[in-house]
């Protein structure tokens, strides 16, 4: 599955992470593949299994 870069960046906000959101801003994709990328994820603390929940437009509810 594709999400957004953007999408990530938000969500890592919405969890009070400033610092990693900057990070994930210059190292991620601009179209985030949550298997082929799942290592980076993980690295800013999103496990790719939960994105489905946490973004809205993945068949979650938004969080």
């Amino acid at each position: 599955m594709e999400i957004g870069k953007q999408q990530i960046i938000d969500l890592i906000k919405k969890r009070g992470g400033d610092d990693k959101a900057g990070q994930a801003e210059a190292e991620l994709p601009d179209q985030v593949d949550t298997e082929k990328d799942s290592g980076l994820l993980s690295k800013f603390g999103i496990d790719p299994k939960d994105l489905l929940g946490k973004i809205p437009g993945l068949g979650g509810l938004g969080g």
